[in-house]
């Protein structure tokens, strides 16, 4: 005997099934993170407290052995980085019962697809403005421990507006700066805007044998890596960061991984409560997070035109 076609289905129970926001949401965060992923990362999930202890200790030097003689002890008073996971930041919105009856699905990806790139937005301007206090810079937009793009070597100064376009001579001189202070080669990359990509797109050396992987690389739409140069990773983000003055300089950031850390105790996660007052779901994104300078002299900025 048949059964009929009265089938409980997923268009017919379709307001006891929910909707799936985390999973989209994460992967659109992951998507748009860029600056996150040069820098060191350290998970602080699942633990209690405010702040998170890096120990720092201090580099110790090789001593001459000599014959029938004691060894040279090394001793020093370790120091250690304090990193506060102070940063709290949401994303949220009411969606009423009308507009998600009514709404195409499309809609929430199109929410949990701008509710990652607001985080991850958010995360990467977090890590970019530590560049304001790199190389006992003061911390602030001003960037008064910055070089120009033009050599590398002449300081920023932000009343002056005096920021020039990259060339390859400040790209060498960085590179300098970095060997000079023993930043190790593997883990280095150079962040910069749009405006300096620009810039070495019109330069005959960075299309040679100096910059590879700028055509056919997949990277561009994932992570913004557009090429290699001298063996440096180069990425390209809109999130860099505005020096202040009247000509409104980016910057672009040379360093290695190890120069600052995020540690993150709360991922990216979402959450949907139905407040039946409004008659609506409320949906929220969020992160919390702490960033800091690990080593001053692992990380340069330069001034570019915008």
């Amino acid at each position: 005997m048949a059964l009929g076609t009265n089938h409980v289905t997923n268009t017919t129970g379709a307001t006891f099934i929910p909707e799936i926001w985390s999973d989209e949401v994460i992967a659109a965060y992951k998507a748009n993170l860029v600056a996150a992923n040069l820098f060191k990362k350290i998970s602080f999930k699942g633990k209690k407290g405010d702040t998170l202890h890096i120990p720092k200790p201090t580099r110790g030097s090789a001593s001459v052995k000599a014959a029938e003689t004691q060894v040279t002890l090394i001793a020093a008073t370790e120091s250690e980085v304090q990193v506060a996971v102070d940063k709290h930041y949401e994303y949220s919105r009411l969606i009423e019962d009308i507009t998600e009856v009514q709404a195409l699905t499309s809609m929430r990806r199109f929410y949990t697809d701008d509710a990652g790139y607001a985080l991850a937005k958010q995360v990467d301007t977090s890590l970019i403005q530590l560049g304001r206090g790199f190389n006992t810079g003061g911390g602030t937009a001003a960037y008064e421990d910055a070089y120009i793009g033009s050599d590398g070597t002449t300081k920023y100064v932000a009343a002056s507006n005096n920021e020039a376009a990259l060339t390859d001579a400040a790209v060498r001189r960085t590179i300098q700066r970095l060997d000079d202070n023993d930043v190790p080669m593997d883990g280095r990359f150079l962040l910069i805007p749009p405006s300096a990509r620009n810039t070495l797109m019109g330069l005959a050396r960075y299309t040679e044998q100096a910059f590879v992987g700028e055509v056919g690389n997949g990277n561009t739409i994932r992570n913004g890596e557009i090429g290699n140069l001298y063996g440096i990773p180069v990425f390209v983000s809109s999130n860099c960061d505005t020096a202040s003055g009247s000509g409104a300089a980016r910057i672009c950031l040379m360093g290695h991984k190890d120069s600052a850390v995020l540690a993150e105790q709360v991922g990216v996660r979402s959450q949907t409560q139905y407040k039946q007052e409004y008659l609506g779901t409320l949906y929220t994104a969020d992160t919390l997070y702490g960033v800091k300078e690990l080593r001053d002299d692992s990380c340069f900025a330069i001034a570019v035109p915008a």
